[in-house]
């Protein structure tokens, strides 16, 4: 089930909205789930300080898909960032 939603999410990214990635956040402590994004083809891309209810960290997992050629989105970052320093929009 998790790899037909994940296959699904990637198709749309790049048929519908021409991405150049898709990732997702995951607990650091989640070793389970980072295992099988990793299965997926997606990296540990940075780590977010805080990320859950400020106090757990997170793993920013990504994944290039077909307009990233050089595969430039899946370069790990050399350190952490905090939750405040991401854009998110609301």
């Amino acid at each position: 089930l998790a790899r037909k939603l994940m296959d699904f999410i990637e198709e749309l990214s790049e048929k519908i909205f021409n991405c150049y990635f898709v990732d997702l956040f995951v607990r650091v402590t989640n070793t389970v789930a980072i295992d099988m994004y990793r299965n997926f083809g997606y990296v540990v891309h940075k780590t977010v300080k805080e990320y859950y209810s400020g106090s757990e960290d997170a793993y920013d997992m990504r994944k290039a898909l077909g307009r990233d050629v050089q595969r430039k989105s899946m370069i790990p970052l050399p350190n952490p960032v905090h939750i405040s320093d991401l854009k998110i929009p609301l």
